[in-house]
C-alpha cells in the first residue's frame, strides 16, 4: 500500500458523521457543521497548542448541545460532523481555499501547510463527503416518502472576532430565500432581552456550503442560526436556547402557510 493509499481515520479514531433519529417524521431537519473538535490521530496536533484546539477556531463551541436538545424538543433528525474544522471545514465549497485553512483568525495552522493533493483528498474522502452525503441521502429519503423538510442548520461564534465585541445574542442567517427567517427574526425580536442580528455576524454567500447545497438547491425553506458561545457553554443554557428556538420555529412555519 502505497502513503496514498494509507486511510486518514484509524480504528480508534471517531466515525466522521453522527445521526441521530434518522427516521423522525418531523419537519424539522437539523445540521450542525461543526459540532466537534477531533483531530485524526495520524495529524497529530496540527501544530497547535492544546488552547487554540479548545478555541472556537476548531469547533462551534456548545452548538451541538443546543441541536441535540432541540432534536428532542422538536423530534427532529439531527446530522452532526464531530472533527475540527481546521481539519476541514464541513461549511466550505469543495473547491474553496479555505476548505482545509492554513489559518484562522489570527492563527496559523502548521498542520496544513504545503499539503500534497493526496493529503487535502483523504480529508474529503473520509470526513467532508460521508457527512454531507448523509444529509444527502436522509434528504433524499424524506423526499421520496414525501415528508415535508425544514432545514435548519445550528452555528456558534465567538463574542469577540479580532478584538472586536459582537453584541449578537444571536444571529438568523439565509441567502436568497427569506420564507422562513422573517417569521423567525419577528418571534425573536419579540424578547426585548435579546439582540438578535439580521444576518449577523456573518451572512450565507458564497463561502457557505450546507444551506446552499441541502436547502436552497432543493428550495427548501430553512434558516441558520448563530448563537453567541459565552450563551451556550453550560447544558442547562443550551437546554434554555433550544427550548427558545423550539418555542419560535414551529409558530414561525405556520405563519407561511397563512
Amino acid at each position: 500500500m502505497t502513503y496514498s493509499e494509507v486511510p486518514l481515520l484509524s480504528a480508534d479514531d471517531p466515525a466522521p458523521v453522527i445521526v441521530e433519529r434518522p427516521g423522525a417524521a418531523s419537519a424539522f431537519f437539523l445540521s450542525c457543521d461543526h459540532a466537534g473538535k477531533a483531530i485524526p490521530q495520524r495529524l497529530g496536533d496540527l501544530g497547535l497548542s492544546t488552547a487554540d484546539r479548545e478555541r472556537h477556531i476548531a469547533w462551534d463551541i456548545g452548538a451541538l448541545g443546543v441541536a441535540r436538545e432541540l432534536s428532542t424538543m422538536l423530534d427532529a433528525t439531527l446530522v452532526a460532523q464531530v472533527y475540527s474544522r481546521l481539519v476541514i471545514d464541513c461549511n466550505r465549497p469543495q473547491r474553496a481555499i479555505t476548505l482545509v485553512p492554513e489559518s484562522s483568525e489570527a492563527t496559523g495552522i502548521p498542520g496544513n501547510r504545503s499539503l500534497s493533493d493526496p493529503e487535502r483528498r483523504r480529508r474529503k474522502t473520509e470526513i467532508y463527503d460521508p457527512y454531507h452525503d448523509a444529509i444527502r441521502g436522509l434528504l433524499d429519503e424524506r423526499a421520496r416518502r414525501a415528508i415535508d423538510t425544514i432545514f435548519i442548520a445550528i452555528h456558534s461564534f465567538t463574542p469577540i472576532y479580532l478584538g472586536v465585541a459582537r453584541p449578537w445574542s444571536i444571529g438568523v442567517l439565509y441567502g436568497s430565500d427569506e420564507r422562513l427567517a422573517r417569521p423567525v427574526l419577528q418571534g425573536l425580536c419579540a424578547d426585548a432581552s435579546l439582540c438578535v442580528g439580521d444576518n449577523e455576524p456573518y451572512r450565507i454567500d458564497g463561502k457557505d456550503h450546507g444551506i446552499p447545497e441541502h436547502a436552497l438547491k432543493r428550495s427548501l425553506r430553512h434558516v441558520l442560526f448563530e448563537l453567541r458561545q459565552d450563551l451556550i457553554t453550560q447544558k442547562a443554557r443550551q437546554r434554555a436556547w433550544a427550548r427558545r428556538l423550539a418555542d419560535v420555529l414551529p409558530p414561525a412555519v405556520e405563519k407561511l402557510s397563512m
